[in-house]
């Protein structure tokens, strides 16, 4: 007997979750808050319409599926299954997060608030996801996303919905070897990014936008990633030739760690690959992509 599907729906605890966890109360957070020129009622708002969008769309899954709920710190810990359906109520960022767990399962975003904060990955209101999961068919429609992956020597694999980032554990200059095609060079520099057309609108496009690139930025359901070096030095035994470039489907871009490297996707740094001197990281685009339902 197959399994009814379920709706997990992907959350972030709020601002003002974190101020009465540090603080205790809300009047403390309100005089937290008071002393730097802040008001609570307007942390409590957006607070308050995060809510309502979670009530929302828990009530929207129809009462034969299954139900799941997932803050943004369990999301390594958490088992998604083939028949899950995703639902993440917060930011574009969020669903970001929780890519990197999936294997092709349909993402709706929900943007619990559309006026003050315009999403494109959290790109439907509350009010519209009953309408959406009753409807034949409307989980299989949406747009593939691409997603990049780096994998190890070792065989361990990190996917990323924006971009994979990799350098120093700390602030200290990362020391590689960085392979593109025919050409190889070794550097000493601030990290290297590998973006979507996804993650083409962040990161990657602030690096893109200072140096003043001429390279033309993937857009979201294009298959093509980019890739900048940051801050490459240069010295008498590393050079600044290959820093920054396009990985067409099939290509990759390879690094060969001489110190201690670390790799993360999307900003989640507590969810990590480390690099010994002389592993071999090879990214390229990943085989699956995260379907975002229209």
């Amino acid at each position: 007997m197959a399994l009814a599907p379920r709706a997990v729906i992907v959350y972030r605890r709020t601002e003002l979750d974190d101020l009465l966890a540090a603080h205790g109360t809300r009047g403390q957070a309100a005089f937290f808050l008071r002393s730097r020129g802040r008001d609570i009622d307007d942390v409590q708002a957006r607070h308050d319409a995060v809510e309502r969008a979670r009530t929302r769309v828990d009530a929207a899954i129809p009462a034969d599926w299954r139900r799941g709920l997932v803050e943004r710190s369990d999301l390594s810990r958490f088992v998604f299954g083939v028949e899950d359906v995703i639902v993440v109520v917060g930011q574009d960022g969020l669903v970001a997060n929780v890519a990197k767990y999936l294997d092709g399962q349909p993402v709706l975003g929900v943007n619990a608030e559309p006026e003050r904060n315009p999403g494109v990955l959290v790109n439907h209101r509350a009010d519209e996801i009953e309408e959406i999961l009753l409807r034949p068919g409307a989980l299989e429609r949406g747009t593939p996303c691409t997603m990049v992956e780096a994998e190890l020597d070792d065989g361990q694999i990190l996917r990323a919905l924006n971009e994979i980032y990799i350098g120093h554990p700390s602030h200290q200059s990362a020391r590689y070897r960085i392979e593109f095609g025919a050409a190889a060079e070794r550097q000493s520099s601030s990290g290297v990014l590998v973006g979507t057309g996804t993650g083409g609108t962040g990161w990657c496009r602030s690096v893109w936008l200072e140096r003043g690139s001429g390279l033309i930025l993937p857009l979201r359901p294009d298959p093509e990633l980019c890739w900048f070096v940051r801050e490459a030095w240069p010295s008498p035994a590393t050079g600044t030739d290959l820093t920054e470039g396009l990985l067409a489907e099939g290509e990759e871009l390879g690094i060969i760690a001489e110190s201690d490297l670390v790799v993360f996707g999307d900003g989640i740094e507590s969810d990590a690959l480390s690099v010994s001197w002389g592993q071999r990281i090879a990214v390229r685009r990943a085989p699956v992509a995260m379907l975002l339902v229209d």
